[in-house]
C-alpha cells in the first residue's frame, strides 16, 4: 500500500504541512492513525531542526500506537531514525531504519519498507552497506507498482555514490534509470 499521508506533505511549506497534520489529528479517532499523524508532526519538527520537540511527539505516538506492530510502529522507528540522522548521529539512526524495514516488511507496508531501506542506505557505515540497502529498496520498488515512487530517489542516490567514486559510466546508468523511473 502507498503512503496514505504523503499527499498531506509539502516539503516547501512546513507550516502548511504542520497545519494539515494538526487538523487531521484533531479529527482522527483511531489510535493507530493518530500515532502515524504524530510521527509526521515529529518529522516536521526534525526538518525544522527542533529534535527535542520531534522526540516528544514520537514519545506521544508511542503512548497511543497499537502494540501489535503495524504502520504506526514502523513510522515511529523511521522518524526517530530521521531525527537521529538529522541531528548528526548516523550510527544511532541505522538500527532504527533497520528495525523499521523489518517491521514494515512483516506488516506488509512495502512503501514504508522502501523508505526505510532508502534511509538505511544513507546512514550505512560503508559503501557495501549503502549498496546493499539501495539494492533492497530497488528490488522492492521494482516489484510493486505502489512502491515505484522510491525508484527515483534510490537510483539517484546510487548515481551520486558512483559519481563520487569516479565510476562515471555506472553513475550515468543509475541517473538514467532514475530519470526513467520519474
Amino acid at each position: 500500500m502507498a503512503d496514505r499521508l504523503r499527499a498531506d506533505w509539502d516539503f516547501d511549506d512546513l507550516d502548511g504541512t504542520e497545519q494539515r497534520f494538526r487538523q487531521l489529528l484533531a479529527t482522527e479517532t483511531n489510535e493507530g492513525r493518530r500515532a502515524e499523524i504524530l510521527t509526521q508532526l515529529a518529522r516536521v519538527q526534525g526538518l525544522r531542526g527542533d529534535f527535542a520537540e520531534g522526540e516528544q511527539l514520537l514519545e506521544e505516538a508511542e503512548q497511543v500506537a497499537p502494540t501489535d506492530g503495524g504502520a504506526a510502529r514502523v513510522r515511529i522507528d523511521l522518524e526517530r531514525g530521521r531525527l537521529r540522522r538529522s541531528g548528526g548521529d548516523r550510527e544511532a539512526a541505522l538500527p532504527l531504519f533497520e528495525s523499521a524495514f523489518q517491521a514494515a516488511a512483516e506488516a506488509g507496508e512495502a512503501f514504508l519498507a522502501a523508505d526505510a531501506a532508502h534511509m538505511a542506505a544513507l546512514v550505512a557505515s560503508d559503501r557495501a552497506g549503502f549498496v546493499a540497502w539501495t539494492e533492497r529498496g530497488v528490488e522492492l520498488a521494482e516489484s510493486r507498482e505502489d512502491v515505484r515512487y522510491w525508484l527515483g530517489p534510490l537510483l539517484n542516490n546510487l548515481g551520486w555514490e558512483l559519481y563520487d567514486a569516479s565510476e562515471y559510466g555506472a553513475a550515468l546508468e543509475a541517473f538514467e534509470r532514475a530519470l526513467e523511473a520519474r
